[in-house]
């Protein structure tokens, strides 16, 4: 049965180096976080808060984490001190309190604007027409706490890969159009589609199940 190291050591190979590999540990133990990390991984990415001050305080202080989850603004204040990166960022009222709470830890927090670019309804995101405002608007000016360094989306559930690929594709077009020195990571793909959107030109990809195994849902 495969280890842990070696599915990561696979995934690893197959990734050119200027895509950031972003293991998705949410609900496994520390343990296997340990194990991927002595294989040489560095980031983490965590959908949970809680979880993921928890992990922090035990593990080795130069992992990166990601928070990769749907942020409620109550709880950016507990990752606040050590977050690395923010992916799914959906709202002007998080970035607001993604400032406030950075300011008060002397930070500056990086964050991706999440863009719904999936069929399904209940995904998080912003539209592309939203982006473009948000992007022009002159409040993100007072907040220098913060720093928009890309974009993030998630494709659809399916098997269809047509429809993945023109979701990834409609997503890098927007990246093309609002790229910048500052905004330059664009993430997406996942453990079922992360070598289509490399393709697409995504820089960021986010796997866990390839990597770590089946999640325990029940954690």
């Amino acid at each position: 049965m495969p280890t842990i190291t070696s599915r990561l050591l696979s995934i690893q190979e197959t990734i050119p180096k200027e895509v950031c590999l972003v293991a998705v540990s949410k609900t496994k133990p520390v343990e296997s976080i340990l194990e991927a990390y002595h294989a040489g991984q560095r980031v983490f990415g965590e959908n949970k808060v809680q979880e993921m001050v928890e992990k922090q305080a035990v593990l080795p202080k130069d992992i990166s984490w990601h928070m990769i989850g749907h942020l409620q603004r109550n709880k950016v204040k507990y990752m606040a001190p050590f977050v690395s990166l923010i992916h799914g960022v959906d709202s002007l009222k998080t970035l607001q309190e993604i400032q406030k709470q950075a300011k008060k830890n002397n930070r500056v927090i990086d964050c991706l604007l999440q863009v719904h670019i999936a069929s399904e309804a209940h995904k998080f995101g912003f539209s592309f027409e939203e982006i473009h405002e948000l992007l022009a608007n002159p409040i993100l000016q007072e907040l220098d706490c913060v720093r928009i360094t890309g974009l993030m989306g998630m494709a659809t559930f399916t098997d269809d890969t047509t429809q993945i690929s023109k979701e990834f594709s409609a997503l890098q077009q927007l990246f093309e159009a609002v790229k910048s020195k500052t905004l330059h990571i664009i993430s997406m793909g996942m453990s079922s589609d992360y070598p289509l959107a490399i393709t697409h030109g995504s820089t960021m990809v986010r796997v866990g199940s390839a990597i770590f195994g089946k999640r325990n849902y029940k954690q």
